[in-house]
């Protein structure tokens, strides 16, 4: 679904391809927010170790601040780990946090983005905004390599 804002800005609710943001002059922010962003060594090495064993499930909104930085950075430490974007669902949500299908309300998402790792369809843990260090990609890789 797109919503579209007093303005011209572009809210894109429901399931997100990647593509839906970098093919769209509506988020120029995409391509901005990944300059000088290099991965962290540890979340490569895990994502790589468990590409076959973990998916990802990432809330965002494509108006918030948070989300328009961390998200392009999300999929450059994807690139460089080689996981498969067939392993990650990109769900976008609207101002008020809500989704189709009320997923933010079973997952219980709070605040955007949260990248959530799960195992065998079960949830291991959760990145919610920055994380606890201020660095998304440094929680994320502790989360996985926690995973037995």
């Amino acid at each position: 679904e797109v919503i579209t804002e007093a303005g011209g800005g572009k809210i894109l609710k429901g399931i997100i391809a990647r593509e839906n943001l970098t093919g769209d002059t509506s988020y120029k922010w995409y391509a901005e927010n990944l300059k000088g962003y290099i991965p962290n060594a540890d979340a490569v090495a895990a994502l790589k170790k468990n590409s076959s064993a973990i998916q990802l499930v990432v809330f965002m909104g494509t108006w918030c601040d948070d989300s328009k930085n961390i998200v392009p950075k999300f999929y450059s430490l994807l690139g460089a780990a080689g996981f498969p974007e067939s392993r990650v669902s990109l769900i976008g949500v609207d101002r008020s946090k809500k989704t189709i299908s009320h997923l933010t309300e079973a997952f219980n998402i709070i605040n955007v983005p949260t990248i959530m790792v799960l195992k065998d369809g079960k949830e291991a843990g959760r990145v919610v905004e920055y994380g606890k260090y201020g660095l998304f990609d440094k929680e994320l890789a502790e989360i996985i390599n926690s995973l037995k």
